[in-house]
């Protein structure tokens, strides 16, 4: 299988060839022309609650919640209704003109209403409109990158609080800044409501903080400082693992971030006056949270005061070496190969470097760069990819297979896949290679998904003319063969969706 310099920026730099695509001709060109029609707004976004709505049904969700335990724990301590005495034979059952007597039976405790939240039809809704703009752009090089940074800066929607705020980080701090700078990104996403709650950042309290003192003054345990979104920031986020700070920067990192928290489902407390003007759900920095005095991390002493302190430190480790080399890694390997050149890598961390952590820069190397068009495939397709590429393949905007899918079973798909849509599990983020996801099992489920979507195909689809339009010369005879071998058209259809030129690239 040998792929051209059309099909390498189809697949390998965009995310699959769409039936009535034309060839390539200038594929350098191609992908750059993207950068000026990208649109940073999803597509049907006016379908989505706000920040603000998600965050107020939370608070009223979790209210309710405290009202519901608190009455179930007064009908459980209630005691319990008098009987009546028994009635001794031969006696009326009451006097005349009396009531019968009362039995437990015939007071019954009020009905308790579990109370219902809109985040989960909204989590559905958000991820629903990733799928369907990823599939539909005409830009698709910027929109891989919307992904690409989305799993770099990976949170895990788990938690109850988060299962509203996970499309809304990436939809808010990363696609507007996928062309700007690294920068300005990483400050937007460690300043989302998704994020600080994510990695408890929301909770913490510098000791000798207003909060701090006053808690260890009347003898109260305050909840104390909160490391992890400091520890993923230098480890994940920026400078990388093993690139030389320590346990001690860590935490002095994590006292510099102190304050940083959410209005509404952050920490309690905070002064009326500071979160009065915001709407809930806002990013807020609270002073009485923030442990005084100046920082030293990697060798650098911090003296700013507040915000600014955990700003400046951010900013250093933006414009760090450290930082060019392990996003330039991950970036190299995400388009190039699975052990991407180390040559490449380098290439790509000085032009990181050498513009201020400009993103168009550091891609216009990538794409300049000959180790990423080599003909023969790079790239085993995660589950995400796969199906975004699936889809285009298939022609979504005329297939009911896919036009008229319920977000629902859109999303569930990824479940079965093995890569819920905003749901690692871990702030590392989806593997980025073939071993996480060429697995016996992995390739199966792929198999059964592939032949739904071919069932649910209009029988016109033609698999042999479609695996020619969309694979060209990289079409190998054998999968040519095995195609036109097929029992029925939809067979044919289900083994083109899984054949070696769908699942490499």
């Amino acid at each position: 299988m040998t792929m051209t310099p059309s099909g390498i920026a189809l697949n390998r730099f965009g995310l699959g060839v769409r039936p009535g695509d034309a060839p390539v001709t200038d594929p350098h060109r191609w992908v750059e022309e993207q950068f000026d029609r990208y649109q940073p707004v999803v597509m049907q976004a006016d379908m989505l609650a706000s920040r603000t709505q998600i965050v107020q049904d939370l608070m009223d969700y979790q209210a309710a919640q405290r009202v519901l335990r608190a009455a179930k724990a007064a009908a459980m301590a209630a005691p319990a209704p008098m009987l009546a005495p028994p009635i001794a034979p031969g006696l009326p059952m009451a006097a005349p003109g009396m009531a019968p007597p009362m039995t437990a039976a015939a007071t019954p405790p009020p009905a308790l209403v579990e109370p219902k939240s809109i985040v989960r039809d909204q989590h559905i809704l958000q991820a629903g409109r990733r799928i369907r703009n990823a599939v539909a752009t005409d830009t698709p090089f910027v929109e891989r990158m919307v992904h690409f940074w989305a799993n770099h800066f990976a949170i895990s929607v788990d938690k109850m609080e988060l299962v509203g705020l996970g499309g809304l980080m990436e939809f808010e701090a990363i696609r507007p800044h996928v062309l700007g700078r690294f920068e300005d990104m990483l400050v937007a996403v460690e300043q989302h409501p998704a994020m600080l709650i994510f990695l408890d950042q929301a909770q913490s309290v510098g000791p000798d903080s207003e909060v701090g003192t006053r808690a260890n003054r009347n003898g109260r345990k305050a909840v104390g400082l909160n490391e992890n979104l400091a520890r993923e920031i230098m480890e994940l986020h920026t400078l990388g693992v093993r690139s030389g700070y320590t346990q001690a920067d860590v935490t002095e990192f994590a006292r510099a971030m102190t304050g940083w928290t959410v209005t509404g489902i952050g920490r309690g407390g905070l002064p009326k006056p500071l979160t009065d003007p915001l709407p809930v759900g806002s990013f807020v920095f609270a002073p009485t949270l923030h442990q005084p005095g100046a920082r030293t991390i990697l060798g650098k002493r911090y003296d700013q005061q507040g915000e600014a302190q955990a700003r400046a430190v951010l900013a250093d480790f933006a414009r760090s070496p450290a930082t060019a080399h392990h996003i330039a890694t991950k970036l190299a390997r995400h388009i190039v190969g699975d052990d991407p050149p180390p040559a490449l890598v380098a290439r790509l961390a000085k032009a990181y470097l050498s513009s201020n952590g400009d993103l168009p820069t550091l891609y216009r190397a990538l794409i300049a760069a000959k180790e990423a068009w080599k003909p023969a495939p790079a790239k085993f397709r995660d589950p995400w990819n796969w199906s975004i590429a699936m889809y285009r393949g298939l022609g979504s905007d005329r297939s009911d297979t896919f036009a008229k899918a319920p977000d629902r079973n859109l999303v569930g798909a990824f479940v079965e896949l093995g890569q819920p849509i905003w749901r690692p599990g871990s702030p590392a983020g989806f593997d980025d290679i073939a071993a996480s996801w060429a697995a016996p099992d992995a390739l199966l489920r792929r198999v059964e998904l592939a032949s739904r979507v071919a069932a649910q195909a209009p029988a016109t689809v033609d698999a042999r003319a479609l695996a020619a339009r969309l694979y060209g010369d990289a079409l190998s005879p054998g999968t040519a063969a095995t195609i036109a071998g097929a029992d029925n058209p939809r067979v044919g259809l289900s083994l083109m969706l899984v054949s070696p030129e769908m699942l490499r690239c």
